[in-house]
């Protein structure tokens, strides 16, 4: 996979694409800023194009690849939008009911790189489901600023709502044995927490990367156990941790927390510069190991 160095992007231009992406700040100003950075003589496009994805640097498992089988299925959602769907990926190899995983996306919709890391547990064993809450809105369109946009403009109730019906979905599949764990990153991160806390009887494990807790009436619902990962430089994200925290050590929650030096929001994403290779493998293998232990 080919990145420009993240060494050579200044602070400031990743702070920015966060605010950007998370509707703090208009593309034009964005691209204002970042045309006001002189980076190792990089241009604004070749900046602008380090910290935006390029799906194609993503894929490390292939939709066909023979170990493993994806489909779109949809499912019920009364409290939500009626119907949702997902992308589910099931091991080929299943001489019993696996455990399953589900796996929620950012805040732009179901993108390549969470349909690769459903794809990634289903290699590892595990029934795979990734619900597109853009589903009622024609799912995903293809790129992540219209993505955003259309995840900004529905009710984040319902969208809440489809993620616990995809959550018994999943559970309740013909292959799935009686455990379920939840991994999500950014909103997802939020949506993992928020599941443990709303749904704990059918939350058995969850791993939120970089997301927020739940809401205040909800987090002391928590019952774990939670893998929490954090990148160093993001602060947006962080300074809701040490509340969190109290309130999971006062609950006596089985949690683990790691903060992941030197990376930004998003390190996990290998289709952008945010990405650090040595924190996502170690934020993966541990992962999988506490699927592996707590699915089991």
């Amino acid at each position: 996979m080919s990145h420009i160095d993240p060494k050579h992007i200044p602070q400031q231009a990743f702070d920015w694409y966060d605010e950007y992406a998370h509707g703090d700040m208009d593309r034009r100003t964005f691209m204002t800023r970042l045309a006001s950075l002189s980076v190792a003589g990089l241009s604004i496009g070749a900046l602008s194009s380090a910290l935006t994805p390029n799906y194609a640097l993503a894929e490390q498992v292939s939709f066909n690849d023979e170990d493993i089988t994806a489909s779109y299925q949809k499912f019920e959602s009364p409290e939500g939008y009626g119907i949702g769907q997902g992308y589910l990926v099931l091991p080929n190899d299943m001489p019993k009911p696996a455990p399953a995983v589900l796996v929620v996306h950012e805040n732009r919709g179901l993108n390549p790189y969470i349909k690769d890391v459903a794809r990634r547990l289903a290699k590892d064993g595990f029934i795979a489901f990734a619900p597109d809450a853009l589903f009622p809105l024609g799912g995903y369109p293809g790129n992540d600023d219209e993505g955003r946009q259309m995840q900004r403009s529905m009710d984040r109730e319902k969208i809440e709502n489809d993620f616990i019906a995809a959550a018994h979905f999943i559970k309740q599949h013909a292959k799935t044995s009686d455990k379920v764990g939840v991994v999500g990153f950014c909103f997802g991160g939020y949506i993992s927490n928020f599941l443990a806390a709303k749904i704990p009887d059918v939350i058995d494990a969850a791993v939120p990367f970089y997301g927020t807790p739940a809401s205040d009436d909800l987090v002391s619902q928590v019952k774990g156990p939670l893998l929490l990962n954090f990148a160093e430089n993001d602060s947006r994200v962080n300074e809701s941790w040490p509340e969190y925290e109290s309130i999971l050590k006062a609950n006596k929650v089985d949690y683990q927390a790691h903060i992941y030096p030197n990376t930004q929001h998003g390190f996990h994403n290998d289709s952008t510069s945010r990405y650090e290779p040595e924190a996502a493998k170690l934020a993966w293998s541990r992962t999988v190991a506490f699927f592996k232990t707590h699915l089991a």
